[in-house]
């Protein structure tokens, strides 16, 4: 139900969706849909959730992966950027939530950014063990934030692989954070 909801929220938007075609798609009745979700509002909500489970997922398993803080953000922004790239629907929804302000689906939308920058700070914090945590947060929310648009242009373009739109996020982000690598090895 979830994957037929995405797939109709990123072909005609939220507002434009309707439960009868996600119904109609899935093979059950609305009222069946409205039984689990009790209503569009929730059955987006449960897309979105879905989907920042799956990214953390991803993201955190790429991490574990990393021998140092280097790896850790390379093999992090590639997860991120091949789910976006795997997961084109999901994203869809996640990206989209400017119609959507006000509403508990962008509290759910900022509740991803919120999950990535913790988890980006909570890895940061292993290898600059001096950092604030302000610094640490506020750091991490400088990746996600050019993450987001950097994805967002990855749309425009492509032709950009994972790997690539993960480099040039490696060119911009890892310069500043290297000097601050630098700073706390002995």
């Amino acid at each position: 139900m979830i994957e037929v909801a995405e797939a109709v929220f990123s072909e005609r938007g939220y507002v434009a969706a309707s439960m009868d075609e996600i119904a109609d798609r899935v093979g059950v009745s609305k009222p069946m849909l409205y039984e689990y979700f009790n209503s569009k509002e929730g059955l987006l909500l449960a897309c979105i959730r879905e989907s920042r489970a799956e990214l953390r997922e991803v993201t955190e398993q790429a991490v574990a992966r990393a021998g140092d803080a280097e790896g850790a953000l390379r093999e992090g922004l590639l997860a991120f950027f091949e789910f976006i790239r795997e997961r084109r629907k999901a994203w869809s929804l996640l990206r989209h939530e400017m119609a959507l302000i006000g509403t508990p689906a962008a509290d759910e939308i900022e509740a991803t950014r919120r999950q990535q920058t913790d988890l980006i700070a909570a890895v940061m914090d292993g290898y600059f063990p001096g950092a604030s945590p302000l610094q640490l947060e506020a750091s991490a929310e400088f990746v996600v934030g050019a993450c987001d648009r950097l994805a967002i242009w990855c749309e425009r373009h492509e032709e950009v692989t994972p790997e690539r739109a993960t480099e040039y996020a490696m060119d911009v982000l890892w310069g500043g954070l290297a000097s601050r690598v630098a700073e706390h090895t002995p």
